[in-house]
């Protein structure tokens, strides 16, 4: 069985705030393991810092922007209007977010993107990643209730399938993969370092090796035509 580790796909904060804080090692952990951790690193984290360093001086919040009151921001982090940032999140120093993007309990690495329009959700996304504007990480399967997730997040492998250990659990994006727009992933997505997915892409419950594109089916299918002119002169 394949084993996931999150040194393969992302690397820890090497600098700023952030590198004080339990997440510190967080190429050292494998997937798993560090999702059933996160919860308890968080917390450890929150005291190491206290909660006047939190939120780092020189980051910039718009002021319509809600921050949760255990989020961890870095330094020359820049959240944008109409932004919310949930509980459970880590910006690491110089992180992006752009105009009415939802972030909950993910951790965003250094100099990573986040365009416009952007939900995101118990994903790990790797320093410099990008993603552009209306990407969506979902983080839970389709259940009876949906309010309360019960299916455990599998993953396929090249080797057979992973268990993350969780019933809530998006994605892990790799170190400056960037994407289109458009385009919805997880539960249970890793993709690996410098892919590229282009515009509408669907991805789910699967493993992507680094250096790859991912290409919806239908991107090259389409028909232009000339229209009949309809109207009289």
């Amino acid at each position: 069985m394949e084993r996931i580790n999150l040194g393969d796909y992302v690397t820890a904060p090497a600098e700023g705030i952030i590198a004080t804080t339990a997440y510190g090692g967080l190429e050292k952990f494998e997937l798993a393991d560090f999702l059933a951790q996160w919860k308890g690193l968080q917390r450890d984290a929150l005291i190491t810092l206290g909660e006047d360093q939190r939120i780092h001086p020189s980051a910039y919040i718009h002021p319509t922007a809600i921050i949760g009151d255990d989020v961890i921001i870095g330094p020359d982090v820049k959240v944008h209007e109409f932004t919310t940032v949930r509980k459970g999140s880590v910006l690491c120093a110089g992180a992006q977010v752009g105009f009415n993007c939802e972030v909950t309990a993910t951790f965003v690495g250094e100099g990573a993107v986040l365009g416009h329009r952007i939900g995101v959700n118990r994903t790990i996304l790797g320093a410099r990643a990008h993603l552009s504007a209306s990407v969506t990480v979902a983080a839970i399967n389709m259940t009876t209730d949906m309010r309360k997730p019960d299916r455990e997040v599998i993953m396929r492998t090249g080797n057979g399938l992973y268990r993350s250990g969780t019933t809530q659990f998006g994605a892990l994006i790799g170190d400056d993969t960037q994407t289109g727009n458009n385009i919805s992933i997880g539960p249970g997505v890793a993709i690996g370092r410098r892919c590229q997915i282009t515009s509408g892409v669907t991805l789910v419950i699967r493993t992507v090796p680094k250096d790859c594109t991912i290409t919806a089916p239908h991107t090259t299918d389409a028909s232009i035509r000339r229209r009949r002119n309809t109207f009289a002169r």
